[in-house]
């Protein structure tokens, strides 16, 4: 095993066991969202997802797996994480699983021997940032008889 695996599967490791039992939460340190815009746009993720306000290079792509944008519940900063060190962990829903797997594995690239932790942080915390809890409207009772 490589050292930079070594160290971030002790990194995990630490944040999940923690001196702290009382801890319920895996974090890592605060990360930059601008740091982070440009990890995502170094390590080329527009080529395989779809980012509002971001456009893709030229080209044809094959997958078009979106990030951030509305929804009903926020994704985590552990699942975010989660799914860059381990993107096979949870794959995405509401796609052909043969665009996006082979022999049950995630098609994207593990970054783990390329991406720093630091990097790791920013992209995580610029990720975070996209992702807005959508508005329902609560159900009113009547109460009275």
């Amino acid at each position: 095993m490589k050292r930079s695996q070594l160290f971030i599967i002790s990194l995990v490791a630490l944040g999940l066991s923690g001196c702290d039992q009382s801890s319920k939460a895996f974090s890592l340190p605060p990360g930059d969202i601008a740091q982070g815009e440009q990890v995502f746009m170094d390590m080329q993720c527009l080529s395989c997802h779809i980012l509002d306000g971001y456009e893709r290079p030229e080209g044809e792509w094959e997958l078009s797996v979106a990030l951030g944008g509305k929804g009903k519940s926020l994704k985590t900063y552990g699942e975010l994480v989660t799914s860059v060190i381990n993107p096979s962990h949870k794959l995405a829903k509401g796609h052909d699983m043969s665009s996006i797997q082979v022999d049950g594995k995630s098609v994207m690239p593990v970054y783990n021997d390329v991406m720093t932790v630091s990097e790791l942080v920013d992209l995580v915390t610029f990720l975070e940032s996209k992702y807005e809890l959508e508005p329902y409207d609560p159900t009113i009772y009547n109460l009275h008889h």
